[in-house]
């Protein structure tokens, strides 16, 4: 009998944590498990609360720790969030409830997770090691993101433009801080980007800090009468801000500001208090923006010309222009689109150093027009451009910019950055096999479109798998079919006919509606200007770079090909660097071309004057 009353008393015993738990135990809670952490459940112990009756009763018994004794103030705040937090994530499991009692949740969760992360006797610096700051921050992160979607999913509802709601006891008044947006244009909707996966995209490239991170959607179709465009799903980083400079003021007030951010143009965020970096999500809004375009299956219809192809270029504008960002400038290849450069421009945009000394533009052509056409309305698309957001020339953005093209964009590419070297026109006589006479004419008919001159502002060039001197495969009885498909525009085909009328002998003019100069004819190896304008000297300001793939680096070097250009055509020599890499053409897209194409950038900006 004494021996039992003995070890009845043993009230400790102890065993072993499986490894798996061991962030569980320490890190999980509400968002992460479904269940109160272990340090809200050390508060309700210490009360005496049990934790099925506040899973029950979840925001009576956040309230009720307002009063209750034995707490710390970190503890206390940290704790009526989660249990606001777990309050929210039930109503929203109930379809019946209102959203006004779910804003409210999230809100009241904010609220304390705010007052916690700066009110609370205890700076953010002083305890950044500690696991509860980093849930309480997700805590705020979260319910900021929840009211920002659930906000203007009402808005979108009744149609308000006011930038102003009133959600039972709260006042919610929203402040812009982003060039894209105002009261009387807020976006159609926001989306929370850690609810959006990727496939096609290697990496997705984040930001820790406060706010939520969104993407904003708005129309994405694109203009015919513009050239130039932002993207249509810009980023978005919100942030929940309550009034008050003192505690008691922070938790007795109903009015609060949510903010909507750029973070590609903030990297912090000033609250009552403190600096604090700001969250964002860099890859997000790239990859839904490329996910809705279609662009896949544009890219075919434009190189055949099809009633929907695009009519001329377009830029996309990858971040709202910013006049001390310098431009790169990215042109893709034959039957391509912006698509091409997915993982090189997320890669950029994830690069903090990068993205804070560039702005990216990617250049969308319809590629199935000449060459010779295609370069003069690419310079005058980028020279609109220019001009349009930049009217003095004054900026630091429209000086040094980078050019980067692949394929038959890196062949444009290095046209934009040649000049006339005076005797382009004798050469394209001689190939053509012009008599005096029509060299003559064709100097006189076609002298805009045959006057080539360097893109003013570019200073360095990556041309990547590019044909300089054409490549065999547009000779090739697939190649010759597609180029028999091609539908042209009515004014190109007259000004091919016009062309084909200055060229011919009168006696073979009667074969001139039989004349073609597709982007696929203007693609061979044999083709007249690609071999007079091989020879055209690069602007003496330009440094430029050749990225080449070869599938077989083991043959003599004139058998070398990435299966569509050879490396003799690809080759350039005065490049400041070459790198060969083993791959098929789409090199621009292996790991090894992005981190050349980085160490570029770098060496661009440690350059500059």
């Amino acid at each position: 009998m004494a021996f039992a009353l003995l070890t009845g008393c043993a009230m400790v015993s102890v065993s072993s944590v499986d490894s798996r738990d061991y962030v569980k135990q320490r890190r999980g809670d509400v968002l992460t498990t479904g269940e109160f952490s272990q340090y809200s459940l050390a508060v309700l112990q210490i009360l005496g609360q049990e934790r099925s009756a506040c899973e029950k009763r979840a925001a009576e018994c956040a309230e009720m720790l307002h009063t209750a004794l034995g707490l710390t103030m970190p503890q206390r705040l940290s704790a009526m969030s989660e249990l606001w937090m777990y309050q929210a994530l039930s109503l929203g499991k109930q379809p019946l409830q209102g959203a006004e009692e779910e804003v409210n949740a999230y809100l009241m969760s904010a609220r304390y997770a705010y007052a916690y992360l700066f009110f609370s006797g205890v700076a953010p610096s002083q305890r950044v090691f500690e696991d509860r700051q980093t849930q309480v921050r997700d805590y705020y992160n979260f319910a900021v993101q929840q009211v920002a979607v659930l906000l203007f999913e009402h808005q979108n509802k009744v149609k308000q433009q006011s930038g102003r709601y009133q959600i039972g006891h709260w006042q919610i008044d929203t402040e812009f801080q982003h060039s894209r947006y105002h009261p009387q244009r807020l976006p159609e909707q926001l989306l929370p980007a850690a609810a959006l996966s990727f496939k096609g995209i290697r990496n997705q490239f984040r930001r820790d800090g406060l706010g939520a991170e969104l993407v904003a959607v708005a129309d994405t179709s694109v203009k015919a009468e513009n050239v130039f465009s932002m993207l249509p799903t810009p980023i978005v980083t919100a942030l929940l801000a309550f009034n008050g400079n003192t505690l008691s003021q922070l938790l007795s007030s109903d009015s609060v500001t949510l903010a909507l951010l750029d973070p590609l143009q903030h990297a912090s965020f000033q609250t009552n208090v403190a600096q604090v970096p700001l969250a964002a999500n860099f890859t997000a809004s790239y990859g839904l923006w490329l996910a809705r375009s279609d662009f896949s299956r544009q890219a075919f219809r434009n190189l055949m010309g099809s009633a929907s192809a695009l009519q001329s270029p377009h830029i996309f504008m990858l971040q709202p222009y910013d006049p001390n960002r310098k431009i790169i400038l990215m042109l893709h290849g034959i039957a391509s689109s912006p698509e091409a450069w997915v993982n090189t421009a997320n890669e950029v945009l994830g690069d903090a150093a990068l993205r804070e000394r560039y702005q990216l533009w990617q250049l969308y052509y319809p590629t199935n027009l000449p060459l010779i056409i295609n370069l003069q309305s690419i310079r005058e698309t980028v020279l609109t451009t220019l001009q349009t957001v930049d009217p003095t020339g004054g900026a630091a953005a429209s000086d040094d910019m980078v050019i980067i093209g692949h394929s038959m964009g890196g062949l444009l590419a290095r046209l934009l950055v040649s000049e006339d070297d005076g005797a382009f026109l004798d050469r394209l006589s001689e190939l053509l096999q012009l008599d005096p006479q029509r060299k003559r004419r064709l100097a006189s008919r076609f002298s805009a479109e045959l006057t080539i001159t360097p893109l003013p502002g570019v200073t360095r060039a990556v041309f990547i798998a590019a044909p300089h001197r054409g490549t065999s495969v547009a000779d090739y009885r697939l190649a010759r079919w597609l180029a028999g498909l091609i539908t042209l525009p009515v004014k190109v085909i007259e000004k091919v006919q016009q062309f084909a009328e200055v060229i011919l002998e009168p006696e073979q003019q009667i074969e001139a509606p039989k004349v073609r100069f597709t982007s696929i004819d203007n693609l061979s190896e044999h083709d007249s200007f690609i071999r007079a304008a091989v020879v055209l000297p690069l602007h003496s300001k330009v440094r430029y770079h050749s990225i080449i793939a070869v599938e077989k680096p083991a043959l003599p070097i004139e058998q070398q090909s990435d299966g569509v250009v050879p490396y003799l055509s690809a080759h350039l020599a005065g490049a400041e660097s070459e790198m060969v890499i083993r791959s098929g053409h789409s090199v621009q897209e292996t790991s090894a071309a992005i981190l050349e194409i980085r160490r570029i950038l770098y060496q661009h900006l440690t350059e500059l004057p």
